[in-house]
């Protein structure tokens, strides 16, 4: 078995159907199975698998587990030699599987690769980014864009991190290092798993010929959880992976951040904005705390 595509579900049952069809009908030439591990989802996505995917494997959990936990249950069922992690909002747009297994089986340096990622207009989106770190806080303090993002390029690149929305990596390496940290609900976690593959030698590539839409913002329909979840898990990720010191100044600069946007908020009176923001602040001291 040469992939083993794994999807995590929690009540996106459109979506998901959407994303299985564009699986089906674009990947060639290539041996693979298609797992749906679904995190104990209200909207009938199960049903809908049984109904009209008979030939995906689907791994029902009794509870919503996260999105790192759901993929580690997943690889134990996967026979696969490399893993691709897909979001079911997510809708190839050629051959990507092909394409990204062909670039990492001919490459052994390459532990991780990803695809080009677009929005439902077709524009480039966040495919991936430099590693976490302090410069990357600043940045998101001073309301700095990351300008490197995307792969405009025709050939594959070295970059930080591919997002975990379509990442392939080996499945011997994801194995050995116990796949992702289940201290991570969403968000980060590939950061901290792809900053062990990069620890163990192996590099990340951004594979731009595997095209791929991502339609992230209507998988999530509260924009205050999500945000709120992100500095959760930014704080774990840099726990996780950097010295004491390090820490101490990107929690500074996170605090910083937070309640900078928590003045700017209660100056234009954006209540909603102001107490998603003030809810962060409760979130980033009593992890700091901890």
């Amino acid at each position: 078995m040469n992939v083993s595509i794994i999807i995590v579900n929690y009540n996106t049952k459109t979506l998901l159907k959407q994303c299985l069809k564009s699986v089906f009908d674009n990947t060639t030439d290539i041996s693979f199975e298609v797992i749906v591990v679904d995190n104990s989802s209200t909207d009938g996505s199960q049903q809908m698998i049984k109904d009209e995917f008979q030939n995906v494997i689907l791994i029902e959990s009794s509870e919503n587990i996260g999105f790192g936990r759901a993929n580690n249950l997943g690889a134990k069922a996967a026979k696969g030699k490399y893993l691709m992690l897909l979001n079911s909002d997510t809708v190839l747009v050629n051959n990507a599987i092909k394409i990204l297994f062909d670039f990492i089986d001919k490459n052994p340096a390459a532990g991780i690769c990803g695809g080009n990622l677009f929005d439902e207009n077709k524009k480039p989106i966040h495919s991936y980014s430099k590693m976490p770190g302090i410069m990357q806080e600043i940045k998101r303090l001073l309301f700095i864009p990351d300008t490197d993002y995307f792969n405009c390029t025709n050939k594959p690149k070295k970059v930080g991190y591919v997002t975990g929305a379509d990442l392939m990596i080996r499945s011997d390496i994801f194995n050995q290092l116990n796949g992702f940290d289940s201290d991570f609900f969403m968000y980060y976690e590939e950061s901290e798993l792809t900053y062990r593959v990069k620890k163990e030698g192996y590099k990340v590539y951004s594979v731009p010929q595997a095209e791929i839409i991502h339609l992230e913002k209507k998988s999530f329909s509260d924009n205050n959880n999500r945000l709120g979840m992100i500095f959760r898990s930014c704080q774990t990720y840099y726990k996780k992976t950097h010295s004491r010191l390090y820490r101490i100044i990107t929690n500074t600069i996170l605090l910083t951040t937070i309640i900078s946007r928590l003045i700017i908020f209660s100056f234009t009176k954006d209540t909603k904005k102001k107490n998603c923001w003030k809810s962060i602040l409760k979130i980033h001291i009593n992890k700091k705390l901890k």
